[in-house]
C-alpha cells in the first residue's frame, strides 16, 4: 500500500519531468555539430525569429486579400424597434428597454434602444429609449404619449 502523500514526501508524477536536451555536445548525442538547426541558411543563424504572418517571401495573406469599407471606431450600435411594434403594449404603460428585452421585442441591448417611425401607433404610451427618430417622436406625441430619452 502506497503511503499517503504529505509535504515531506511529494514527488512529481512519473514521466512528467524530463532532462533538458544539451545541444552541441558531440556527435554521439545526436545534437552535435549544427545543434539541430540544420545546415546554413537564415533559420540556422543565431537570434533568427520569423515575424507573424511571414510566408517565406510569398505575399502574405493579410496583404493578398482585398481591403473593404471603413468601421468608425466609436460608433454606437442600437437595437432597433419600430413604432408599429409598440401597439402590442396596453395603453398608458411605460415602455422601457428592460421591458422590451423581457418581452422579447429586443434580443440584445447593444449600446441602447432606438425607436424608429415605421408603422402607426394606436395607443398612448410613455416610451423611454436611448434614441428616437424625428418621425417616431411625432407619432408617439400624436397618439397622446411621451418620448423620453435615456442617458
Amino acid at each position: 500500500m502506497a503511503e499517503k502523500p504529505t509535504l515531506s514526501n511529494l514527488k512529481p508524477p512519473r514521466g512528467s519531468r524530463h532532462r533538458k536536451v544539451r545541444v552541441g555536445r558531440g556527435m554521439g548525442s545526436k545534437m552535435g555539430k549544427t545543434s539541430g538547426a540544420g545546415n546554413k541558411g537564415q533559420q540556422s543563424r543565431r537570434g533568427y525569429s520569423r515575424r507573424p504572418g511571414f510566408e517565406g517571401g510569398q505575399m502574405p495573406l493579410h496583404r493578398r486579400i482585398p481591403k473593404r469599407g471603413f468601421r468608425a471606431p466609436f460608433s454606437k450600435t442600437f437595437s432597433i424597434v419600430n413604432v408599429g411594434t409598440l401597439n402590442a403594449f396596453p395603453a398608458g404603460e411605460t415602455v422601457t428597454p428592460e421591458l422590451l428585452l423581457g418581452t422579447g421585442v429586443v434580443r440584445a441591448m447593444g449600446d441602447g434602444v432606438k425607436i424608429l417611425g415605421d408603422g402607426d401607433l394606436k395607443v398612448a404610451l410613455t416610451v423611454r429609449a436611448h434614441a428616437f427618430s424625428k418621425s417616431a417622436q411625432d407619432k408617439i406625441a400624436k397618439a397622446g404619449g411621451k418620448a423620453e430619452i435615456l442617458q
